[in-house]
Parts: C-alpha cells; structure tokens; sequence
C-alpha cells in the first residue's frame, strides 16, 4: 500500500492537470533577484570609485618632490677691456640690437692676465658670494642684482667682481657692435686713450636654480676650441 499512495502522490498532477500544481516560484521573485542584483552592482562601482582615488592620490606628492629642471637659452656675451692697463668686463645680452645689458660685470682680472690664461685653452671664471647678512636681503634677490662677487680664475683667487649700470660709453660701444654676432678684434679709439680689445660670441645660459647660473662659450664650426666658463655661485 505504501508503494501505491507514492504512485498516486506523483502521476495524479499528470492525469488530472486541472488540479492544483506543484508548487513553483512567484514570478516576482525574478524581479526581486534583479534589483537587488543591480543594486549590489552600484554598489559594487561605488566602492570602486575611492579605490581609484586612493591608487591616484600618492601620484601627486611624487610629482611635486621631483627636483627642478635646469634652463638653457642662448645669449650673446662679450668679454671687452682696454687692451694695455685695463680691466677685463663681461656683458651679457639677450639680443644684440639691445643697447641695455641684461648683466654687466667689472672683473678686477686684467686684460692681459685673462689673454695669458686663454692661451691654455681652458677659462674657468667662477663668481661666488655668500650672504653673511640675513638682513640685507641678498639672499633672495636675483643673482644678477648682486652687487659684488669674490673672483676664482681657474681655481685661483683673483679678486672681485663688480656690477655696473650701462654707460653712455657701454651703451655707444655696444651700437657699435650691434652688426656683429660671434668675432674679436679692436675698436678704434674713441671709447678711452687705450684701444678696446673685444670677443664677443653665443653662449649657453643655464640656471642650474635660484643661486646658480653660468655661461658657456660656444665655438664656431671653424674657429679653435676655446673653453670658457663664468659661473655665478651664491651660498646662504
């Protein structure tokens, strides 16, 4: 008897189909399923969202730790002074129709002792100066505002360095030159008693940060290899 009710119990849904049927999911169980599947997805980008904030957020400090870059340009230079007795001067343009230098030195190096050190083929001119005075804001002006360097020529000590405002005479000397790019020679008399002896060519400006810059002489194809470099160092 067992074995029969249990055939009965399966195969009367089948005889008699009007019957109550077996029971089966709502249909809005699915719906149900749905939205609370496509809830756990925007939940699931939400949470995604401040990850990719917190990946990116270490970027910026990284960037902002690099150290600076270095600056190059190119300017005219030309190291001029009276050829017998006089002192060595070096003027610095950004562009040779400009009778306003952009810097303007008196080195305390005389004329012949700067042309008996280019004859090595090596001039290292270095200009340091170090602020002993917090007071005096030299410290936080601009290098070429500073008003006197201590001189090293190729490792020896030299003297000074002097800034100067243009003269009448420096502005007259450099009109004169405006036509002439890279070349040396004399200047007639007319700017002294003594003939000016000058070299004028491009150099490379690099401003290595805010208390170091230098100047590099940058030969001609065809004219001999002359190193020569000036160097603005300050230490606070």
């Amino acid at each position: 008897m067992p074995k029969i009710e249990a055939f009965r119990r399966f195969f009367l849904p089948c005889i008699h189909p009007g019957g109550s049927p077996s029971p089966t999911p709502p249909p809005h169980t699915t719906t149900t399923t749905k939205k609370r599947l496509s809830t756990s997805l925007r939940d699931d980008l939400d949470d995604a969202e401040p990850k990719k904030q917190e990946q990116s957020e270490p970027s910026t400090p990284i960037a902002s730790m690099a150290p600076p870059r270095s600056s190059r340009t190119m300017v005219i230079g030309t190291i001029f002074g009276i050829r017998r007795g006089g002192h060595v001067w070096f003027c610095v343009q950004h562009h040779r129709l400009s009778t306003k230098p952009s810097l303007l030195l008196e080195l305390s190096i005389p004329t012949t002792t700067l042309i008996q050190e280019m004859q090595c083929g090596l001039v290292r001119i270095a200009l340091e100066f170090k602020d002993e005075s917090p007071d005096s804001g030299l410290s936080q002006c601009h290098l070429h505002l500073v008003p006197i360097w201590t001189l090293f020529c190729n490792g020896r000590k030299l003297g000074f360095a002097v800034r100067r405002n243009a003269t009448e005479k420096n502005k007259l000397m450099l009109k004169t030159m405006e036509n002439i790019t890279v070349g040396a020679g004399v200047l007639p008399s007319g700017f002294g008693s003594e003939e000016l002896m000058y070299m004028r060519a491009n150099y490379e400006f690099v401003v290595g940060s805010a208390d170091s810059e230098s100047f590099h002489l940058i030969n001609p194809d065809e004219g001999p290899g002359q190193e020569l470099s000036i160097f603005l160092l300050r230490s606070r």
